[in-house]
């Protein structure tokens, strides 16, 4: 973060300060919130949860080097106290952000947020220091503790914005009002919360309504293969941008394919010029994460030749997003488990089908959460289309929502062997355990909350002796 004394903070913040003999004392390291990251410079943030209150590990940071905690109250050592410590984080951030004067790049959408964060990063950082988003810190905290972490020398700074109800994004841009905002597309998840696509699209869309005008330099990077966020155009007064296979987009992949090892390659085409792409990821889904990527890369002056260099270089930098790992017997194990939705287990089963070609595939899915009424009918049409794609074995791990993937599959013809539903995690680890071969590929993925990397890192390390290679 930027250097910034502790009467400035309090000023920003409308906090008062408590046990501080030196006001002009500054913060020099990072804002944070986990004790255990606090060092010499850093600011503390102490949120009161749950199960732990932050104020009580006050005298802890401080002895390990922080300046000063942010709190909302009194703890015995310097402090800056305030009534809302969520607001003040906010108001902090969006102080900084508006000194720094970087280049602010937000995106969301329902499914692909944080591969496309990376990949948006890993395209910039060649042109210049960029700073985004960890993981998928996107909601009222992680935002500004991001936002936070930008220096004097920080050119690019790309947030991911996620959102369970309309006014969410919208507060998130009055935090770190973007130049270049991305959709990416419109899909199911949260749909139980939201109540349909409709209210998504509105949700999402507060992004780019958020923009400046073009001729201050605002760009909206949107999804042409979405008809709802292709509709977003007539929210903004900023520079629309299409990204796609359409014909219609500006930024527009053409002659997809998936290599032997299911990664996708593609021509890609922006109105600079036209340059080959062959990425490392896993996934055809991977596709349209990169052309928006390319788009937010494009409008900032890099031509096509340097986006597909850094797009084919690019890897995974948030993990249990498509992890491929092979054992040492040729076990294949795909670790998709942060989270799922409809579109996203949709398109991980088509990875494993690509990468799984005159292999045994395995599908080891649990729970889409918050899909609400459409709960049954998404996780109806995930089995059927296990069974379509001619996946060798379901696996539905948990209770009723993998009922309903065996049922699908059940329903589409897998009336063998070809599905089977077990009750928890380990069930399904002593499974894979007893009926894995050699040159097998396994998918696990579910909702975060079902916490299905387990079945993963199980098989990891229960794998053939010697060394797992990743790749």
């Amino acid at each position: 973060m930027i250097t910034l004394s502790l009467a400035e903070i309090a000023e920003v913040v409308g906090g008062r300060m408590h046990d501080i003999p030196d006001a002009s004392a500054e913060v020099t390291g990072p804002v944070v919130r986990d004790s255990r990251e606090a060092g010499p410079g850093s600011l503390f943030v102490a949120f009161v949860g749950e199960r732990v209150d932050g104020h009580d590990f006050a005298a802890q940071v401080v002895e390990a080097g922080a300046v000063a905690v942010l709190g909302s109250r009194p703890v015995g050592v310097p402090a800056i106290v305030v009534d809302d410590v969520q607001a003040a984080l906010g108001a902090l951030a969006r102080h900084v952000v508006r000194r720094l004067g970087t280049t602010l790049v937000a995106l969301t959408g329902s499914a692909g947020k944080t591969s496309t964060k990376d990949l948006i990063a890993q395209v910039l950082r060649r042109k210049a220091p960029t700073v985004f988003t960890p993981g998928s810190m996107n909601n009222e905290v992680g935002l500004p503790l991001t936002a936070l972490t930008a220096t004097d020398e920080t050119k690019f700074l790309v947030l991911e914005m996620g959102a369970r109800g309309i006014g969410h994004i919208r507060y998130l841009t009055e935090l770190t009002p973007p130049k270049i905002g991305a959709v990416l597309n419109v899909g199911s998840a949260h749909i139980g919360e939201f109540g349909g696509r409709e209210q998504i699209a509105q949700a999402k869309g507060e992004l780019v309504e958020a923009l400046p005008p073009a001729d201050e330099g605002g760009a909206a990077i949107l999804n042409a293969d979405d008809p709802l966020v292709r509709a977003m155009a007539s929210r903004t007064k900023a520079k629309v941008i299409l990204f796609g296979e359409s014909g219609e987009a500006d930024v527009r992949a053409e002659n997809v394919r998936l290599t032997d090892t299911g990664q996708p390659s593609f021509s890609l085409h922006t109105p600079s010029g036209a340059s080959d792409v062959t990425m490392r990821l896993y996934g055809e889904h991977h596709v349209s994460n990169a052309l928006a990527a390319a788009a937010v890369a494009h409008e900032l002056g890099m031509s096509a030749d340097e986006i597909a260099t850094a797009l084919s270089e690019a890897g995974s930098l948030s993990r249990w997003r498509m992890e491929v790992t092979e054992r040492p017997d040729g076990v294949t194990v795909v670790n998709d488990a942060y989270n799922a939705n409809p579109e996203s287990t949709k398109a991980a089963l088509r990875a494993l089908v690509a990468m799984g070609k005159g292999r045994r595939t395995w599908a080891v899915l649990g729970k889409m959460a918050e899909l609400g009424d459409e709960a049954l009918a998404e996780h109806d049409a995930v089995g059927r289309l296990a069974v379509r794609l001619n996946v060798s074995k379901l696996v539905a791990v948990g209770g009723r929502e993998a009922q309903w993937l065996q049922l699908g599959a059940y329903n589409e013809g897998s009336w063998g062997e070809e599905s089977v539903h077990v009750s928890d995690a380990q069930a399904a680890v002593d499974l894979l355990r007893s009926e894995l071969r050699p040159g097998d590929v396994v998918l696990v993925k579910a909702s975060r909350s079902v916490g299905l990397e387990s079945v993963a890192t199980a098989l990891l390390e229960t794998g053939a002796e010697g060394e797992v290679a990743a790749r």
